[in-house]
């Protein structure tokens, strides 16, 4: 599979675009204004302990409080059950996403909140889910601090190794080399998958680079009062670079010569045999449209998606999961229907792995395929799911198909997705997507007059109108004025007012100063 990485960086936003085989699969967004913060190590205070839900919420400074778990506590004398092999840190892996809640510490035994936390009592934790919706971020007292080759856990005591190096002989080589170098009661690590060629000394130096980094927030924490930020992640591009740029990615290309010499510059220390892999785009064309990529980004906040045969993928974001609902659109096979239907659930698989990459959703997710009849072609769908899921980089598990055709999955989630941070809701339809036709504010109209005849008023009325519902007066019921005037009693003058949404109306009384909309818009 050939992997590129585009970065295309202006001073007010910086985009990353991984391309997988020539196709878009990841778009990674960094703006000033909604900097990313999965990573960042804050000294918080506890605000409240919540022994109900085994909860606190801890005061970092941001506009809500953060949510701490029990299990997210550090216990300095709990007994752990060591693994022998580690899973990579999944929120290190996110480019600039940090490293927060690094792969599984053991099995803790959890303690009530109420004997580990006081309310006032300092703490230090670092964000593993930015604020999304109404709730604010997520935070772990577990520290852990990412490098290209390690990630560093001050408060474990061991050696993983990431379940990506597939070679025993090669993760206990691994395991043995950093074990042996690691001073006692320093903390634990995990070896990341890009370290199979690194040697004794690249770990020596990184290991004593991320202790140092350690140290130094400790220092940090005796002189700032809470809340305070006292360690901040490193910003997109560093983080792509350090988290996924290997000799498996072809090359990276950048349209800014700052942010190239900042990335040549950090793999003149940690990698020199790939700084030759970056590249420098100085063409007049934009990045991105000369990658033809563009149109993708665009495309990637619309319901619709389609499928190579003629299919198509509806996607629709709810307040508590995401549904995807799979047709076949045009394409209609030859002869055999479960032909048919195979073919297109089996696209549908590729592109809901790539559409959730993309997109970046998480949480849950709902996968509504065709109806299948053989219980073959069902495992075969589930199985080509699961092979494209296993190349994103966010952790994800999928059930298998059940005799609705429904697939129920579930992908990490440490921001919101890209719908939720670029789009807001229309101040039309308040998210709803739909608005009422002119019919109903005709009738809704109609209910307002009669609301205002049987409270006295006699006063002539001028009605103003969305010009698309006064041309369907106009047009579809001419004499609607005057059937009007005379159930009110009163004299309508109609105007239209393209400043009104399309489905609002008012009625304003002449020679009122005041507007009277709020008493008789709504019915």
């Amino acid at each position: 599979m050939k992997r590129e990485i585009l970065v295309n960086a202006t001073p007010r936003e910086t985009r990353v675009a991984i391309l997988e085989d020539g196709q878009l699969v990841e778009l990674l967004v960094d703006r000033p204004d909604a900097r990313r913060m999965v990573g960042d190590v804050y000294l918080g205070k506890v605000e409240a302990v919540l022994p109900g839900i085994q909860a606190a919420f801890v005061n970092i400074g941001t506009e809500k409080s953060a949510f701490l778990h029990a299990a997210d506590v550090v216990v300095e004398d709990a007994p752990v059950a060591d693994d022998e092999d580690d899973d990579e840190d999944e929120a290190g892996e996110d480019a600039g996403g940090g490293s927060a809640g690094g792969g599984r510490r053991g099995r803790r035994e959890v303690r009530p909140i109420q004997d580990l936390l006081k309310r006032g009592q300092d703490i230090l934790v670092q964000i593993t889910k930015e604020p999304i919706s109404t709730k604010g971020p997520r935070v772990t007292a577990q520290v852990s601090l990412a490098g290209r080759f390690l990630v560093y856990m001050p408060f474990a005591s061991k050696v993983g190794v990431s379940r990506k190096i597939d070679e025993r002989s090669e993760r206990q080589r691994l395991r043995a080399m950093v074990s042996e170098m690691l001073p006692d009661d320093v903390g634990g690590v995990i070896i990341r998958t890009v370290s199979e060629d690194a040697t004794k000394e690249v770990f020596e130096r990184e290991l004593n680079t991320l202790i140092n980094n350690w140290k130094r927030i400790k220092r940090k924490t005796q002189f700032t009062r809470a809340p305070a930020l006292v360690h901040r992640e490193t910003n997109v591009t560093r983080g792509l670079v350090r988290d996924l740029f290997s000799a498996k990615v072809e090359g990276v290309t950048v349209d800014s010569r700052q942010v190239f010499n900042e990335i040549t510059e950090y793999l003149t220390g940690i990698a020199p045999e790939l700084v030759e892999r970056v590249k420098l785009y100085e063409d007049t064309v934009p990045l991105f449209d000369k990658a033809d990529i563009e149109t993708e980004i665009r495309d990637i906040f619309k319901r619709r998606c389609d499928l190579p045969s003629g299919g198509y993928l509806i996607i629709e974001p709810t307040e508590a999961l995401v549904s995807i609902d799979v047709n076949s659109g045009r394409y209609t096979g030859k002869r055999d229907p479960e032909k048919t239907v195979f073919k297109t659930n089996t696209e549908a698989a590729r592109e809901i792995a790539r559409q959730l990459r993309l997109r970046d959703v998480g949480g849950i997710i709902v996968c509504d395929f065709i109806d299948m009849e053989t219980q073959g072609n069902r495992d075969k769908v589930i199985h080509e799911l699961r092979t494209h899921l296993g190349r994103d980089r966010a952790r994800t598990k999928a059930h298998a198909v059940s005799d609705l055709g429904l697939v129920e999955m579930t992908r990490q989630r440490v921001r919101q997705s890209h719908w939720q941070s670029m789009t807001e809701s229309c101040p039309t339809c308040s998210g709803t997507g739909r608005v009422f036709t002119p019919e109903t504010i005709v009738r809704r109209t109609e209910r307002a007059v009669r609301r205002m005849s049987a409270e006295g008023r006699r006063e002539p009325v001028i009605l103003r109108l969305h010009p698309e519902v006064a041309l369907h007066v106009l047009e579809q019921e001419h004499d609607f004025v005057k059937r009007l005037e005379k159930l009110a009693g009163f004299p309508i003058e109609l105007r239209d007012d393209p400043l009104l949404r399309p489905d609002e109306m008012k009625l304003v009384m002449r020679g009122a100063q005041r507007d009277v909309t709020q008493q008789y818009a709504l019915a």
